[in-house]
């Protein structure tokens, strides 16, 4: 349980709760943390969000040493950003790729995920419930809570 799973999260997710509601809802990032926290069950929890692409890359070089599983929605990085990918990789644990909307049901762009490659598991499209999803998952993943159905 002192291994922590990282939650990090990308550019303008600071935003939540009042960025574009009818896309990304009404729910806060800090509302966000919390539910992970609850989610994870007394396992550590690192959260953070940045809005610099070289803050996120230091955080999975961070949890390569430190930490047992990666959730991540990089939000705009996604598309744009082989740097966070090729950090990615050097992760050998559990990595769950994170979308609080379906990419797959928006414009063209966003269909062209750098992260899904290198991802364990992606999510996308249910909203900020998502999350706390993710973080039951990737106590499945790494062995501190039975697999759900």
């Amino acid at each position: 349980m002192s291994t922590p799973i990282y939650i990090l999260n990308g550019p303008n997710l600071n935003r939540l709760g009042t960025r574009e509601p009818e896309i990304y809802g009404r729910t806060t990032l800090a509302e966000v943390e919390a539910t992970c926290r609850e989610a994870a069950s007394g396992q550590l929890v690192v959260f953070r969000q940045s809005n610099r692409e070289y803050e996120i890359i230091e955080w999975v070089h961070e949890a390569i040493d430190e930490g047992c599983g990666i959730i991540i929605n990089p939000a705009a990085f996604t598309f744009t950003s082989m740097a966070i990918m090729d950090a990615l990789k050097m992760f050998s644990r559990p990595i769950i790729e994170l979308h609080i909307s379906n990419i797959h049901k928006r414009e063209a762009i966003y269909h062209r995920s750098y992260v899904s490659p290198v991802a364990t598991a992606v999510i996308a499209g249910l909203g900020t419930n998502g999350y706390p999803v993710a973080v039951r998952a990737m106590l499945g993943m790494i062995g501190t809570s039975p697999p759900g159905p």
